[in-house]
Parts: C-alpha cells; sequence; structure tokens
C-alpha cells in the first residue's frame, strides 16, 4: 500500500470469502483504512489466521483510524447463513455501509457436451447465487447508510473466453448482469454497484498452475502489462486498491462499471488450459469427434 491510510473511519463493511487471496486483501485493506470489516467463509480456521493477519495490519499501518475485524463461518449460497452473516457484520456500527462479494470459483475443466450438470449447477450458485444472496440482505442497510457501495468480484472470464472453464464464465458474466441491473435500480437511492474483473491474480489458489509451463504462459503472452513486473501476474493487493476506491467517497458517482485489473490482459485473448484437460481426455473427445 503505497498511499496514506484511513478514510473510512466509521464505516462496516462485510468481505465474503475473506479468509485467503484477494477477499483477505479487500478486508485488510478496507480495515486499515478504518472500517469495522467482517469476514465470512466457511473454514473457520482459514477466517482465524486471516482475522490475526488483518488485525497485525491494522496495527503496523492503521492503528490511529479505529478500523477492526471480526469474522463469522458462512456458505454464500445458503440463504439463512447469508442473512445471519448481514446481521453479524452490522454488530460493530449498527449499520453496513459496503460490501465486497468476493466468494466464488470454478469447477471441473471440460468442454461443455461433458459436463456434469449437478457441479456446473453448484459453480453457477457459487457465482451468481453466492453474490445475490449477499447483495439480497444487505441492501436496505446499505440504503440507509447513504453512503452504500456493493462491490462484486467477477473475472476477465466474464469478458474473454476461458477454454474448457465450464461454468465459470457463465457465472461470471451472470454475476456482472445481476451487478449492473442491481446498478440501474439502486440508483435512486443512492447504491453504487460495480464489479472488479480480475486477470491473472498470484493467489493460493492459482499455485496449481506450473510457472513454466504451456498455460502460465498462455497468461503472459496475453497481457501487455506481463514484462513490466517479476512474475508477469497480479497480486491481491492490486485487486483490493480497486475495492478500496469503489467503496469509499471518492467514487460516489461511479455505479454500474466491470472493471479490469489484469494488466490489459482483457485487450488480447483468455488462457489456454488445453495442456491441463487434454491428457486426460484427448483432443478428439473434448472436440466431440468421438465419445469417451
Amino acid at each position: 500500500m503505497t498511499q496514506p491510510s484511513g478514510g473510512l473511519e466509521g464505516y462496516a463493511a462485510l468481505v465474503t470469502g475473506g479468509g485467503t487471496g484477494i477477499g483477505r486483501a479487500c478486508a485488510e485493506r478496507l480495515a486499515v483504512d478504518g472500517a469495522a470489516v467482517t469476514i465470512i467463509g466457511r473454514t473457520e480456521s482459514r477466517l482465524e489466521d486471516a482475522a490475526a493477519l488483518i488485525s497485525t495490519a491494522i496495527s503496523e499501518r492503521g492503528a490511529d483510524n479505529g478500523g477492526s475485524v471480526q469474522y463469522t463461518t458462512a456458505d454464500v449460497t445458503d440463504e439463512e447463513s447469508v442473512q445471519a452473516a448481514v446481521e453479524h457484520a452490522r454488530q460493530p456500527t449498527g449499520g453496513l455501509d459496503a460490501v465486497v462479494a468476493n466468494a466464488g470459483g470454478g469447477g471441473g475443466l471440460g468442454p461443455p457436451h461433458l459436463q456434469d450438470v449437478t457441479e456446473f449447477t453448484r459453480v453457477l450458485h457459487l457465482n451468481v447465487l453466492g453474490t445475490l444472496l449477499p447483495m439480497k440482505y444487505a441492501v436496505p442497510h446499505l440504503v440507509a447508510s447513504g453512503r452504500g457501495s456493493f462491490v462484486g468480484m467477477s473475472s476477465i472470464a466474464g469478458e474473454i473466453t476461458h477454454l474448457w472453464f465450464g461454468a465459470y464464465p457463465v457465472g461470471k458474466a451472470g454475476l456482472e448482469a445481476l451487478i449492473r441491473n442491481a446498478a440501474d435500480e439502486y440508483g435512486p437511492v443512492g447504491v453504487r454497484f460495480n464489479a472488479i474483473r480480475p486477470g491473472f491474480i498470484s493467489t493460493e489458489i492459482m499455485e496449481g498452475i506450473p510457472r513454466d509451463g504451456a498455460v502460465y504462459e498462455s497468461y503472459l503472452v496475453s497481457t501487455p502489462m506481463a514484462e513490466s513486473r517479476e512474475a508477469g501476474v497480479g497480486e491481491p493487493e492490486d485487486v483490493a486498491a480497486l475495492a478500496r476506491f469503489l467503496v469509499g467517497e471518492d467514487s460516489r458517482w461511479i455505479t454500474g462499471e466491470i472493471i479490469d485489473v489484469d494488466g490489459g490482459h482483457h485487450l488480447r485473448r483468455g488462457p489456454d488450459f488445453t495442456a491441463f484437460v487434454e491428457p486426460a481426455l484427448g483432443i478428439d473427445v473434448m472436440l466431440a469427434k468421438k465419445s469417451t
């Protein structure tokens, strides 16, 4: 973080999927700048570890801003669980000013004709329903706040093709449609809805991609700014900086935007995961030229 902290004193914020990666970085940035942040996720041990790291960051960088962090377990696809989490997020201040709906994810790789319907539906629910439910229960409080901001977490997969990614691009595209419509619908009451499209961000979930393989290279060759950074990819803090901006007053006249944080990757083409899928299925099966 290169700019002075502060500016979110008195805010209460909810960050879903806040135990790791981008979610944790967003929660830390908001808390260091003074917000009372609640992180949620399904695994308590991860949330506990994340809260400890965020508390340390507050002490080191934002001790004068009054920020704090708490956590509670919740499943963003379960309505009662999300409703309880939103109420928990209101405890520090009595209200809720911001939501960063970061929880999401993908599933099994493969072409459409080989998709398992149960798994496809799970991924859609995680990304679309997992954004809708926090929105559903947060909106009345965001309206009451008078400065409410909802930030969804999409992906460049919602904009450009990602070969063999199954339900994930579909889910992210649906999330973006939800964000844009909400921005239009709640604009009259001053609540803003925007989303972020990260590209390759160096998080735990992306560690499974070998740095010397074809898939990683397909990200680098499609990222204009790759050579400007040693690893060639983004960091969670890059996304957190935009989330912080979209939560705060500096973005008070911005709504309905889907903003890329990808080093320019969206200007070219999506990654190629063929090297992950072909050894297991074979290209003829992948292209439906023969059955499994």
